[in-house]
Formats: structure tokens, C-alpha cells, sequence
């Protein structure tokens, strides 16, 4: 599965221990304590109480290596992505128009500095997350939908902030043992954060993909805590107002979430 947000591709949360969300709560972000380590989750999404010790048992994606691809690999391996996405996220019902689309924003992704791109495969490749340091600045931030509370806002001023800009896995890992270290997404997202520590990572979620955030939640993610923004006074597109080029007033379409690493 992954999360597109329009321009650029997925998405994050913060602070304090929330509930796990895998049955659609939300934690939020207290910024008032330390940031919880985000394979420590103690929630119970993905199984329930009275399952069977084999359900318990090693992961069915234990054996799923996981690896960063070159540039150069990326380009050689660049439709598979495309077919990986298509067959993983459903792009199959709504045509190739999906799957274009996916590697049109991977493609622009690629070209950004320190992009990351990690894929996990047996005999064939199983799933992808990749990402990019993001600042300020950067109109990745464009269609946030809240005020970014004042140490978040310096993270992405210094760049201590990695963009998760997508998570491509299988069905069944959105929707089963999302609190599990071995859950397939959280190997990827933990991984990820990991290869560029000490960044937080952060990521955008249309607040209509409900489906997409209540997965993100159930993998550790936390809703940032913040002012509404003023969708009355929301600047054109493109144009990127305010202290450290964050507007606090842009429209407000994608929910923004952290993770710590």
C-alpha cells in the first residue's frame, strides 16, 4: 500500500505514546515528552486477545530481505516497482493510469538529494518505502492541514526530518499483526529511519484515505497536535508564506504524522 498525497507521494505523526490505532484510533502528539520508540508500540491491532500461539509465531515475513536499491537499480528495476504498486495497492481496478501515476511521483522523487529507496523481497520482490530529507522550505509541505507545533517546526527548519513518502506492501500487511516488530512495514519504516538517524520521520495523508491512515496509525505513526489552519486565508499554490516558509494557513487536505525513529 502507499500513501500519495498530490505532487509528491505519502505520509507521518508525533509525540507522546498514543493508543495504537489499528482498529482507527489515533495517537497524538503531545510534544511534551520524550518521543516514544516506534517499535515499542503496546497496542493489540492486527490480532485479537485468545490468538492461537502459531498466529504468534514467526512472521510470515521474517524471511522478506529487506535492501536499499542504487539509483542505477532503481532506474533497472523501475517498471517492476510499477508492477509491484499496481498489484499491491489496487491499481490493477482502476487501470494503468494508477500505476503511471505512481512512477510519475517516483520519478520526481528520485531526482530529490538523499532519497532513499528500500525493497523487501524473497523470490520476488514483495514491497518498497522510500523517502527523502525534507526542510522548511520545501513545498512538499503544501496541503498540511495543521500548525506545526513550534519542535517540529524546528526539526524541518535545521533538517531533522525525513520524508516517508511512500510504503507499497501487500494487503495483508495494512490490515494483520500491524503492532509486531516483524510486521513488514514497520521492517521498512524502521529501517529507513535507522540509515537516517537521528531524523524524525514525517509524512502527509490525505484526511479522505482513511484506510491508509488508520494503517499508519496501527504501524506506530502519531497525528501531529496543532492549530487548525485558516482555509479563508490559504495562499495560492506555490506560494510558501511565513516563519521558515511553513504557511499555517495553507487548506488543510492531508493530515501530517510522525514517527520516531
Amino acid at each position: 500500500m502507499t500513501v500519495n498525497v498530490p505532487g509528491r507521494p505519502v505520509t507521518v505523526t508525533a509525540d507522546a505514546p498514543a493508543a495504537p490505532a489499528g482498529h482507527g484510533g489515533a495517537g497524538t502528539a503531545s510534544w511534551g515528552k520524550p518521543w516514544p520508540a516506534s517499535g515499542h508500540d503496546t497496542g493489540t491491532s492486527g490480532h485479537e486477545p485468545g490468538a492461537s500461539n502459531r498466529e504468534r509465531g514467526p512472521s510470515p515475513w521474517e524471511g522478506d530481505r529487506v535492501r536499499p536499491l542504487s539509483r542505477r537499480q532503481i532506474e533497472d528495476r523501475f517498471q517492476d516497482l510499477g508492477v509491484l504498486y499496481e498489484e499491491t495497492c489496487g491499481g490493477t481496478r482502476r487501470g494503468n493510469r494508477s500505476r503511471t501515476a505512481f512512477l510519475r511521483r517516483l520519478a520526481g522523487d528520485v531526482r530529490r538529494p538523499g532519497f532513499t529507496l528500500l525493497i523487501a523481497e524473497n523470490t520476488t520482490l514483495t514491497a518498497c518505502a522510500y523517502g527523502f530529507p525534507v526542510r522548511a522550505a520545501d513545498p512538499w509541505w503544501q496541503g498540511h492541514d495543521t500548525r506545526l507545533p513550534r519542535p517540529l517546526h524546528g526539526l524541518a527548519v535545521t533538517g531533522g526530518l525525513f520524508a516517508v513518502s511512500g510504503i507499497v506492501v501487500p494487503p495483508r500487511v495494512r490490515t494483520h499483526y500491524q503492532d509486531r516488530e516483524w510486521n513488514l512495514a514497520r521492517r521498512l519504516q524502521r529501517r529507513l529511519l535507522a540509515d537516517h538517524a537521528p531524523a524524525l520521520g514525517v509524512t502527509l495523508v490525505p484526511r479522505t484515505d482513511t484506510e491508509t491512515l488508520s494503517a499508519y496509525r496501527a504501524w506506530g505513526w502519531q497525528d501531529v497536535a496543532g492549530g487548525p489552519s485558516d482555509p479563508v486565508r490559504a495562499p495560492e499554490r506555490g506560494s510558501l508564506r511565513g516563519s521558515g516558509g511553513l504557511d499555517p494557513r495553507l487548506p488543510g487536505t492531508c493530515r501530517v504524522l510522525v514517527l520516531a525513529p
